[in-house]
This record gives C-alpha cells, structure tokens and sequence, in this order.
C-alpha cells in the first residue's frame, strides 16, 4: 500500500494512492485523519485491510494531477537522518567511515512534498547540495529492539533528498545548522509499506538534476543497514510511530562535483519499486 499526505483546497488529508488516483481515507472509514494517526491507530493487519478496501473502492477517489502532495509524514515527532553511512560517500567526502552510526536532526519545517519547490535561502544560496536517500518510517512504539526485531517496527520507506546547505554544514561541526532549513527534507511522493518491498538492503537509488543522473547507488552499499540503524537509535531513544530515518546517501553529491543546486533546476530522487520524488528549486 502507498499512503500519501495532500491537500486539495481543505488542507492535509491521508489518503491511499491507487494508480494515478488517490482513495482518502475518509472514504474507507479509518480511525484517523493523517497518516502518523493511521500508523498510531492501525496495527499491520489492519493497514493490509485499509490498503485492500482502497482498490476495491469505487468511489471518491481523487485524480493525483488535481491535487497537491504533501510530506507523507508531514507531523513527525522526529526526523533522524544518518552521516556517510556508505564507504564511497565517505571517501568522496574525504573522511574515515564511521565505526558506529552517524546521526543529525532535522525537523518538521524542512519537510515538504513531490511537486513543491527547494527554495534557496537568499543569504546563502550558493553551495546548497542534493542527497539521495532511502528513508523509513517507524510504524510502532519501539525501545531497544535488536537487530533481529527491528524491521518488525519500521512501516514503510520513501525516498528522501537530504538537501544541504554545505557552507553553513561546514561551519557547525553538529551540521544542523546546513541541514534543518525551510524545504531541505523532501519526501515521498508516497510512503510505500514494507510488505511491498521484497528486500530493502537491496534497493537502487539514484538523483538526477534536470535529467542528468548525477548520484547512483544501492542501499546494500550501506555501512550499517536499515535493521542496525533502528536498533541503534532505538538503544538511546524511543522510536514513535511517523518518525522518519533517513539512511545514508552514495557517492556523487554535488560537493564532490562542483555541482550545486541553481534556480530553475528540477531534482529527481528515485528509489527502486517506491517511485520519484521530483522537486523545483528556486531563489529566495
């Protein structure tokens, strides 16, 4: 199943994408109107049954065109995202691997949508960078699941473009301060449900600025995969439902390339089997 955040002129509604239409979930009687509250609410089970009565729903759907998609998660407790977690980005970025899980914040202001713009930052708008990324999102309360038991706590995942301004990331070695900017966490377009996905650790992913692919990688290059990333983080704080891990980007950002963002260009992060997220950017 793919649930998806939009809004079509009433503000954010959670809805089921179903081809290039999507089903809200007003219409199929789910307990809660977003999707952090569909995953609070819904145990598996019955986010199979929400995902099964969406295709065989014949009425109230929305065409995907008319409408704007949002953050699939647009109100996450937490947003964690992982530094060189794989071995080529870390070398390009002229550092050693790391021996444990590297991690930053971001926060909800940074999220938005497939469709939505990047917007530069007018006092610093010239070395702002792309990120490919696979991200999860936790489904159930979680606390020091081992590795093991972990995938068993994780929803679903999306594709995430972990945008950064690389001046200000430079100056602040907890690297926030380039990272939690307005529109630097596009996501989606959907969150994608794990029973979907037939081996995670196995994923293609890719950016590609106007066309040109620029970034290519697999998440089974990643230095600690999905599972040890959730229990990791899980050892030191618990993992809510519609908290967002985005897991490590490969190598061929834009630093590496002298290849920045600029006005105009159109961002395309894809991950294999979970779609395209497609973003604008423009100038402050």
């Amino acid at each position: 199943m793919r649930l998806v955040t939009y809004d079509a002129g009433l503000g954010a509604q959670a809805g089921v994408l179903v081809g290039e239409e999507i089903v809200p979930c007003s219409a199929l009687d789910a307990p809660a109107g977003s999707v952090r509250g569909l995953l609070e609410a819904i145990e598996e089970p019955g986010l199979a049954s929400l995902g099964e009565r969406a295709v065989t729903a014949l009425s109230e759907r929305l065409a995907l065109a008319s409408v704007s998609l949002l953050a699939p998660v647009p109100n996450p407790e937490k947003i964690v995202c992982l530094g060189l977690n794989y071995s080529d980005h870390a070398v390009e970025s002229g550092q050693d691997p790391p021996t444990a899980p590297l991690w930053f914040a971001k926060f909800a202001n940074s999220l938005t949508g497939s469709g939505t713009d990047i917007v530069l930052p007018a006092a610093h708008p010239e070395y702002v960078d792309y990120e490919a990324e696979l991200a999860v999102v936790i489904g159930r309360p979680v606390h020091r699941v081992s590795p093991e038991q972990a995938l068993a706590a994780v929803a679903g995942a999306m594709p995430f473009n972990d945008v950064s301004a690389r001046d200000l990331q430079l100056q602040n070695q907890l690297w926030t301060s380039g990272k939690a900017i307005d529109t630097f966490a596009p996501c989606g377009p959907a969150l994608v449900t794990l029973d979907e996905i037939a081996d995670i650790q196995d994923l293609g992913l890719r950016a590609r600025i106007n066309g040109e692919v620029l970034q290519e990688g697999n998440t089974r290059e990643q230095i600690f995969g999905v599972a040890e990333c959730v229990a990791w983080l899980s050892r030191t704080m618990t993992l809510l439902p519609g908290d967002i891990i985005a897991t490590g980007t490969p190598a061929g950002v834009g630093a590496s390339k002298g290849r920045f963002l600029r006005d105009g260009d159109t961002v395309e992060i894809e991950v294999d089997g979970l779609g395209s997220l497609s973003n604008r950017v423009r100038r402050e």
